[in-house]
């Protein structure tokens, strides 16, 4: 009976494998590192550092030598005094800087992010304060991972007390730049900041509290654009931090008087000291990831290990693909890393900054801009005179005073009336000055009459101090019909 019955077959259903959707974050506690890379990130820290808190203090010609004034829309640079009229000159120094990064990132990676760049540089100080006072790496774990006391919570209130600090001088610092720094002291001290000024105080301090105090890598991995696309820049040339696979595995322990070649195993003691050290926590060994910043801590932390063991430095270097693959030399090497790519982005910053230069030093301070009175385009001031009406706004962009005249050219005749001559000109200001021009209609070079309509002349408008400084503007006078 039972053998008529179907037989029933139990399908199990396979185990179902559930991915996160994003990354747990764990806490990272970089490991401090000595070495030649370290050294030149700290003189790098220093140097970035003492310009950014150092320059609004540097005074020139009685002010602030650096101060860009946006209420009064005077951007101050040492000697120069640039207007939003001289948006260019801006345009040029963000070419410069776009191009020098695309051929730094040519050249040796990522330089900028490992070296100079803010996140990296603050990072740096607020990892020094933060050993400083909670100590160096496993100190930090053991810190964080024993129960809360006292003592944990006066060693935390220290270090979070020190990282606000220097986190709102750099917001005071930030804002000195746009309002007098001293001023902005004495009225800090007094209580008596501006709502803006004291919102872009708290906002740039707390935005360098958070970034490089709580943030850190992360602001490294998900919020800079510039790890993502910094793949396109490189090539099979381009100097990156790398680990010697061929010469370092297969990786394994050894007390330093094991013979490596009998064990047969490479150079890499798999001490992890490459990943402790790294500030965004991956391990160069895994190859080029997009999280690494260049900071070549790596480098620094296996080159020490090596000296321990008696191996020579380099198992993690900078190198190319190209290098490692074919072994090349280091002047081989060095031949491929400036290749026509290279030497074409530098030819190109070369020219735009010789360009530049030669631009700022023959730059004329003396701006005109002359608009024609629309109310009255042209009417008759006597008899045989047409008179045309303009308004000329004339600005002295040098930090002294000056003196100016104002003639044309173009219509036999031509006068310019209805001003003092010469004209003064403040230092650093701009003035609006209404003009008008008398051309006598027979007074052609023939004796006949000038006939209707459009002509072209040319404002001159000269300083008196120096000759050189002169400009000529084109514009038109219409006699009426």
């Amino acid at each position: 009976m039972n053998a008529l019955l179907p037989r029933q077959v139990i399908r199990i259903a396979p185990a179902v494998e559930e991915f996160a959707l994003y990354e747990i974050l764990k806490k990272l506690y970089p490991r401090a590192v000595h070495g030649w890379f370290a050294r030149w990130r700290w003189a790098l820290v220093f140097l970035t550092q003492a310009i950014f808190y150092g320059l609004p203090w540097v005074s020139w010609s009685g002010r602030q030598a650096v101060l860009f004034d946006l209420a009064a829309r005077k951007f101050y640079i040492f000697g120069w005094l640039f207007w939003p009229q001289d948006v260019i000159y801006l345009a040029g120094l963000l070419i410069v800087s776009a191009l020098s990064l695309f051929l730094f990132t040519a050249v040796a990676g990522r330089l900028w992010c490992g070296y100079a760049c803010p996140q990296t540089v603050y990072t740096e100080i607020f990892l020094w304060i933060e050993r400083k006072i909670e100590g160096d790496r496993l100190a930090r774990i053991r810190l964080d991972a024993a129960p809360f006391s006292l003592e944990k919570l006066v060693i935390k209130s220290l270090k979070h007390t020190a990282w606000f600090v220097i986190a709102l001088w750099t917001g005071y610092t930030f804002v000195g730049y746009f309002t007098p720094i001293r001023d902005l002291g004495i009225r800090a001290i007094t209580w008596q900041l501006g709502p803006w000024e004291t919102f872009w105080v708290l906002f740039y301090g707390f935005a360098t509290y958070g970034n490089a105090g709580w943030m850190r890598e992360q602001v490294c991995k998900y919020m800079c654009p510039y790890a993502r696309f910094q793949s396109v820049m490189f090539d099979h040339d381009t100097l990156v931090i790398t680990y010697d696979r061929d010469r370092g595995e297969p990786r394994g322990p050894r007390s330093k008087s094991a013979n490596r070649q009998q064990k047969g195993i490479g150079d890499c003691v798999d001490c992890n000291i490459c990943v402790q050290v790294c500030p965004t926590g991956i391990d160069i060994r895994n190859g080029l990831q997009y999280e690494c910043i260049g900071c070549a801590a790596c480098i620094d932390g296996c080159n020490q290990v090596m000296d321990k063991m008696g191996y020579p430095p380099g198992l993690i270097r900078y190198t190319t693909d190209h290098a490692l693959a074919q072994g090349l030399d280091a002047r081989a090497m060095w031949k491929r890393v400036f290749r026509p790519r290279t030497l074409v982005y530098g030819a190109v910053l070369l020219a735009i900054v010789t360009v530049g230069a030669g631009a700022l030093s023959v730059r004329n301070p003396l701006k005109v801009d002359i608009i024609r009175e629309r109310g009255a385009l042209a009417r008759e001031a006597g008899p045989g005179l047409i008179e045309n009406v303009y308004r000329i706004q004339l600005m002295n962009t040098d930090e002294k005073a000056r003196q100016v005249t104002i003639s044309a050219s173009g219509l036999p005749g031509i006068s310019v009336v209805g001003i003092a001559q010469p004209v003064a000109l403040d230092a650093a200001s701009a003035r609006l000055l209404p003009l008008r021009l008398q051309v006598p209609v027979d007074a052609g070079s023939t004796g006949d009459e000038l006939k209707p309509g459009t002509h072209k002349i040319e404002f001159i408008i000269q300083a008196q101090d120096d000759e050189k400084v002169v400009r000529h503007e084109q514009s038109s006078f219409i006699i009426p019909r």
